[in-house]
């Protein structure tokens, strides 16, 4: 059997916050019609590939604390039926703090869900304001605390390098975020992007000079509390990395469902790109290559060259420009070994630059 996970997507929220480039909607919906569409496509893909162990489920969006307790079940219930699953499986819900009502997170502990990501996004009340949040900093502190007593394993959203943030503010925010005792943490840099509420409004992004010393500062402060970064936005306590994350970086399958979602899905030997609605799209042997490298280079460990050859068919070494790596190796920016390919410190800043570099 082969690994692989089960991503479903839940695109709709309660507001649209100015920065999100994400596929969202602030609508009302039939929510029972919906889940029931998402069931029929779980069975769907079970018809074209039965072959899959699947090791880990993500509900994203969107804000998928949305849906309820009941229905995050029934959805958990008709994947075990299909599939044979991991008897650890990790099941993962990003959740905000403008949807907490009483007993939500113990009532979607109670429905399956073992690993709770809340999106936060600042412990400061400026910054909430600035980003569009609808939550106060009492209910996200609220929030927080509850979310830290359910799940064992449990991780909390913050975005950094905010046009006035200062190292000191961004400090102050992530030793604060260190004592509340999450397992797990994501650091998102905020980018402008086209057709977000902040591009239109003229809004700029901090320099690349701040936002270097600010990546640095918080590697620097969340290692010192026993936080390892192993991803680019991502610091984990040992064991507690996001094991369906991580199987996005490191090439493994996935089936996404619901408007919004991508999987990567094997028929027979052939994978493909799926998209909604039961789309299937064949990746080429160069296009898988290219995106192996693409997210391998963004995991601290690098790429694993035989797990890229087992993923990809073929070696790494062959899919890479060897010209330009020779060139970055001795540029101290990528360290190439005979088991794996990763970026150095130097290099991590400039990964666009790297896989610019590196594809064939």
């Amino acid at each position: 059997m082969k690994r692989a996970g089960i991503y479903i997507h839940w695109p709709y929220c309660k507001s649209k916050c100015p920065y999100c480039d994400f596929f969202s909607r602030v609508a009302k919906v039939d929510q029972d019609e919906l889940i029931k569409s998402y069931l029929d496509d779980l069975i769907y893909y079970r018809n074209l590939n039965n072959n899959y162990h699947i090791s880990t489920i993500f509900f994203g969006g969107g804000t998928p604390s949305l849906i309820s307790p009941q229905n995050i079940e029934k959805i958990i219930d008709k994947i075990t039926s299909l599939w044979h699953c991991s008897e650890n499986m990790e099941i993962s819900l990003e959740a905000n703090p403008n949807t907490n009502h009483d007993n939500l997170f113990s009532d979607l502990k109670q429905a399956g869900i073992n690993r709770l990501s809340l999106g936060v996004q600042s412990l400061n009340k400026n910054d909430l304001k600035f980003l569009g949040r609808t939550h106060s900093l009492e209910q996200a502190v609220s929030s927080i605390e509850q979310v830290v007593k359910t799940f064992d394993n449990n991780s909390m959203d913050l975005i950094y390098a905010l046009p006035y943030q200062t190292a000191r503010d961004w400090k102050q925010q992530l030793e604060q975020a260190c004592q509340f005792g999450f397992k797990h943490l994501s650091l998102y840099q905020l980018t402008i992007e086209e057709n977000t509420v902040f591009a239109k409004r003229g809004i700029n992004g901090a320099s690349d000079e701040v936002c270097q010393e600010l990546y640095s500062l918080s590697e620097d402060v969340l290692s010192s509390h026993g936080y390892n970064r192993y991803e680019v936005s991502n610091y984990a306590q040992s064991g507690f990395e996001c094991r369906h994350n991580l199987g996005y970086w490191e090439g493994f399958d996935y089936i996404g469902i619901g408007n919004g979602a991508v999987g990567r899905f094997h028929i027979g030997k052939n994978i493909y790109n799926t998209f909604y609605p039961r789309q299937q799209e064949l990746i080429t042997p160069h296009e898988r290559a290219e995106e192996l490298l693409i997210m391998g280079l963004r995991l601290k460990k690098g790429i694993n060259k035989k797990l890229f050859r087992k993923n990809c068919g073929s070696e790494l070494d062959e899919c890479t420009n060897q010209e330009n790596l020779q060139k970055l190796i001795r540029s101290g920016l990528i360290t190439n070994t005979e088991t794996s390919l990763k970026t150095t410190a130097k290099g991590n800043f400039l990964l666009n630059y790297l896989i610019e570099n590196l594809v064939k």
